[in-house]
């Protein structure tokens, strides 16, 4: 980490680094701390400041009385400059913000080197977004109620956002929630992930740098189980969130009646008819399963199959696993990571054995390695009586596993896609268009993937779930709409003579 850039966010205790949280330009410590570990090896990294609500409540106050005003009135260019000096900060310090994904979220080189680049993009996609921000004139004499007057529909910054972000995506979630909550014009409270919190502070001192408004920005290390009273803050309109259903609920319900964009648990499935190039279609989905130790939102955790080549797919997903070099990320040959934490091995091993024990068949995996390191696993389950109770296909396993089975026509693939209460994405292999636009239209999903796995990238196209997988849209231009609100304006020229009609 370069001493000189980040050395305000951060003091050296007992050889570590007790980092820090900012708020409104001030770098603070707190009373509590809280430790994070490397899922790499679980060595310590360092220390964050475990912040509570009372220690948070005075800074809600000054960014709601002025923090919220000195953005919205910071002209939409100067907003685009900053945004711009941030991509330019983070490209800088691509390395550093590199290895802190590496040893705080275990991913690999190229992985993290990923998000670097993918966060740096989206700053400068901000551009984009602002095509959105622009409102709408509406005449008045289409009713006889509302003749010689007319309208005009402004879109304007809601105020404060708390953005929640998730382990997985440490640095581009903190990144994209910040740019289209900044561009519009609020305020920002950034809730870093507890288990991966050092890239967003990272981030913060790269908002300080560029100039931004300190008066308007927060990052505050507070952990999720305490976050009730923050959430219910009326102070803040908007919530935006990546994370679990459970989670999602658990907000909505603390938070009341406020504006929500929640992008929540996916597992995606993938139906794979008999005309599919298989040789691809499983080259894909084993790289679903696997990308980044299924840890991802739309990580593949359903394959559905057409009877007639389901033997034929399962081996060759088999055969691409099979290769997949599992260990320390830091290494150039590895293929993929540990998972976050030792529950999340437990979660694996858990629902691994549930299904077994409902008759579905190991086909790969299935070990803990050692530590955090585990095998990506595929289950193939024949017998669908028991797939409604089994924990591999109800609910969202964040680990490399998926489960297979076979379908006989197109209206059972869809049933057994739509029968999870995730819908985030879904992904159809075929050739036949006919089939391809049939199915599309019946699944339940928030974005449908031809011929390819769900990749959210940079948001370039709208993500985000029906179901229990989320509220609102993730996305370049999208997410905006989300965080500012409309206001209409009526103007009243009755008698004035401005309008003349013809009656």
């Amino acid at each position: 980490m370069d001493e000189d850039f980040f050395s305000p966010t951060y003091i050296l205790k007992d050889g570590k680094r007790s980092f820090k949280a900012y708020m409104l330009g001030d770098w603070i410590l707190g009373k509590r701390e809280q430790t994070i570990f490397s899922p790499i090896d679980g060595n310590i990294i360092g220390t964050v400041p475990r912040l509570t609500y009372a220690d948070v409540e005075p800074y809600i106050r000054e960014l709601y009385e002025k923090g919220k005003w000195k953005i919205r009135n910071t002209p939409g260019y100067k907003r685009i400059e900053y945004l711009e000096k941030m991509a330019d900060l983070i490209e800088k310090y691509r390395e550093d913000f590199a290895e802190s994904l590496v040893i705080g979220g275990g991913k690999t080189k190229a992985q993290a080197l990923g998000e670097v680049n993918a966060s740096i993009d989206r700053l400068r996609k901000a551009v984009l977004d602002i095509r959105k921000i622009y409102g709408e004139y509406v005449p008045g004499d289409w009713d006889p109620s509302t003749t010689e007057t007319e309208g005009i529909i402004r879109k304007e910054p809601y105020g404060i956002v708390l953005a929640i972000s998730p382990f997985n995506y440490p640095l581009f979630d903190t990144v994209a929630k910040f740019t289209y909550s900044a561009v519009s014009g609020n305020a920002v409270i950034i809730k870093p992930p507890s288990q991966v919190p050092i890239p967003s502070i990272m981030f913060a001192r790269v908002v300080e740098a560029s100039g931004f408004p300190k008066e308007s920005f927060i990052v505050a290390t507070v952990p999720g189980e305490e976050m009730d009273d923050i959430v219910s803050d009326p102070r803040i309109e908007v919530i935006s969130l990546t994370g679990s259903s459970i989670t999602g609920k658990k907000v909505l319900k603390a938070g009341g009646i406020k504006k929500y964009m929640m992008e929540l648990g996916g597992g995606d499935p993938a139906i794979v008819f008999e005309d599919a190039e298989i040789a691809e279609a499983s080259k894909l989905i084993a790289t679903g399963i696997f990308s980044y130790a299924g840890q991802r939102c739309d990580a593949i955790k359903l394959i559905i199959a057409q009877s007639s080549i389901i033997d034929e797919l399962k081996r060759s997903i088999v055969n691409v696993l099979s290769t997949v070099k599992v260990g320390d990320p830091r290494n150039p040959s590895t293929d993929m990571g540990p998972l976050i934490s030792r529950e999340a091995v437990d979660e694996m091993i858990k629902g691994i054995r549930d299904a077994l024990e409902k008759g579905g068949k190991l086909l790969y995996g299935g070990r803990v390695i050692e530590g955090n390191y585990v095998e990506p696993t595929l289950i193939e389950v024949e017998d669908k009586s028991a797939l409604n109770e089994m924990s591999l296909y109800r609910d969202e396993i964040f680990a490399p596993i998926a489960i297979i089975l076979s379908f006989e026509t197109e209206e059972e693939a869809i049933k057994l896609a739509n029968g999870r209460r995730f819908g985030l994405d879904a992904s159809i292999f075929a050739k036949d268009l006919n089939k391809i636009r049939k199915t599309l239209r019946y699944l339940e999903y928030g974005a449908i993937y031809i011929n390819d796995i769900p990749r959210h990238g940079i948001g370039y196209y709208p993500y985000g779930g029906r179901k229990e997988s989320g509220i609102g849209r993730e996305s370049i231009a999208y997410s905006i709409e989300e965080v500012m609100a409309t206001k209409a304006i009526i103007y009243n020229y009755r008698g004035k003579r401005v309008f003349e009609y013809n009656v």
